[in-house]
């Protein structure tokens, strides 16, 4: 088994994350820092990875999370914030399928599947991504026109959105809308872009998936069905 394969089967990362963290010298193989990504793991060999030695995982678990704010979408923060993988009860040691920024709130996976996970997170997959915004001001029709038609979020033009404007008070408007790719912080520029910077953000769905009646913070594990049509949406 190559080692990057090896590593992202232990749930520590994906196969590509595995290979950058080979480049920058933090694994080892029987005590000696690896240099090639091409290494294939024979029994007995012990991996380490930031001085950790690292077991294959017996079980692959998929795990749906309604992310609270205030948590980092990663397996590790140097400011010591809370993680997201805390949320998860099982042994298993799993990483975040794309990400939430810190105060983004709701649908996200998590599993120790690095094949899956790379697959589902490669650019070229266009994945439908629902949010509920609450956005600073009255977003008019036409300023949701603006989202739906593409807009220029700094170098990059959007693809059409779907949006929805639920309601408005006298200072902030709730509106739904959907995506199809993932740039870092998307919404949030696609909403200061027409003037209106979004206050609270929470992604209600990604693909099939939906938050449905989860409570903020728990998490389920993915139905066998659920896997099977994330496997055949990345074919």
């Amino acid at each position: 088994m190559r080692i990057n394969q090896y590593i992202a089967a232990a749930g520590v990362t994906s196969r590509r994350k595995a290979d950058e963290l080979i480049e920058q010298g933090r694994v080892k193989v029987n005590g000696g820092r690896l240099t090639s990504p091409g290494y294939h793991v024979e029994e007995g060999d012990v991996v380490e990875v930031d001085g950790v030695r690292i077991e294959p995982a017996s079980k692959k678990v998929y795990y749906l999370l309604n992310k609270p704010a205030g948590y980092v979408t990663s397996t590790a923060d140097k400011q010591g914030r809370p993680l997201v993988t805390e949320l998860v009860p099982d042994s298993v040691r799993v990483f975040p399928v794309g990400r939430l920024d810190f105060n983004t709130t709701g649908l996200l996976i998590l599993t120790n599947d690095g094949d899956l996970a790379n697959a589902l997170m490669h650019p070229s997959r266009e994945f439908d991504k629902k949010y509920l915004v609450r956005a600073q001001g009255i977003v008019t029709r036409d300023e949701a026109k603006r989202l739906e038609e593409g807009i220029d979020i700094g170098g990059f033009v959007t693809s059409p959105a779907e949006v929805h404007l639920a309601r408005h008070d006298r200072n902030s408007t709730i509106a739904e809308i959907v995506i199809h790719e993932g740039k870092n912080r998307q919404v949030r520029r696609m909403f200061e872009a027409i003037g209106h910077p979004v206050l609270e953000l929470c992604r209600t769905g990604l693909g099939d998936l939906t938050i449905g009646k989860l409570a903020i913070g728990q998490c389920r594990k993915l139905s066998p069905a659920e896997v099977a049509a994330l496997r055949k949406a990345v074919e």
